[in-house]
């Protein structure tokens, strides 16, 4: 069964351009700087955008000198993953629970 934290990471997750961003995260590291390269983001609206992942705690920051690099937190995903598998396991076994109409 979905939580509410569920479908709430669901929602952070489902704009495409933090969905871009969660992409580029799972192959390494990166900096802000790189972030705005890679996306073509403004700098002011990808921080944004990297707040709300932060908050959802989809992200982690690292401060290095004068960047902030970001990396994902594969169990938060793993997780939300888990409960996908969970609904799909139980949605091929759904038409043979057919239920009756009155």
């Amino acid at each position: 069964m979905m939580t509410s934290v569920d479908t709430d990471l669901i929602r952070v997750l489902a704009d495409p351009l933090r969905l871009r961003i969660v992409a580029l995260l799972a192959h390494e590291t990166l900096c802000t700087t790189h972030l705005v390269e890679e996306t073509g983001a403004k700098q002011t609206n990808l921080s944004n955008h990297m707040k709300i992942l932060r908050e959802a705690g989809v992200v982690d920051t690292e401060p290095c000198g004068r960047f902030t690099y970001y990396k994902l937190r594969p169990e938060v995903l793993a997780g939300l993953s888990e409960r996908f598998g969970a609904l799909a396991a139980s949605a091929r076994t759904a038409a043979e629970n057919k239920r009756a109409c009155p």
